[in-house]
């Protein structure tokens, strides 16, 4: 038996709790750890060493298809809380049926910007908000497998939490 996961069925998108209508698509972020070259006596060469449970930047896209009021209304200077509920297309080759499974992203994110995108008679518009992310919480068929809160030094992933000892060593845990 084999799971392919194959496509998003469809997604929704909710700012506390209420349904954001309009959206085109949404362009997660990229789990980047912060890194720094390490080299010296005992390398041979260089090595981009990661920092331990810490990421850069992570920015969510949501691209409108036009300028809306759900657009603008995350626009204002303050941390917004999104719900990103997906269902996933996995085809179960052992049974030759489809299964729903359920993806929901959880951020926390602070604007960067707000694209107001173009008019153009029978055209999109274009525009996009940006999200600096500060928090971010994956759930794959109910099953946590990340979780990244920058200012409470938590970064787990696949059930491994890279920053409890170094919060044990801040005398935060």
């Amino acid at each position: 038996m084999s799971l392919v996961p194959e496509k998003v069925i469809t997604y929704r998108v909710y700012n506390d709790g209420n349904d954001l209508v309009g959206t085109a698509d949404v362009q997660l972020p990229k789990l980047a750890p912060m890194s720094d070259t390490v080299k010296g006596a005992g390398i041979a060469g260089e090595v981009d060493s990661p920092t331990l449970g810490h990421y850069q930047s992570m920015s969510l896209t949501i691209n409108w298809r036009t300028l809306t009021s759900n657009c603008l209304s995350l626009a204002g200077q303050r941390a917004y809380d999104l719900d990103l509920r997906a269902a996933i297309q996995i085809f179960d080759s052992g049974s030759g049926s489809y299964v729903p499974t359920p993806l929901k992203v959880s951020v926390r994110g602070i604007p960067k910007s707000c694209d107001l995108g173009k008019l153009d008679i029978g055209s999109a518009g274009d525009a996009s908000t940006e999200l600096e992310v500060i928090y971010i919480k994956i759930l794959i068929d109910g099953k946590k497998k990340v979780e990244i809160d920058k200012y409470n030094y938590i970064a787990i992933i696949n059930g491994e939490d890279y920053l409890l000892a170094v919060r044990t060593a801040l005398g935060l845990a």
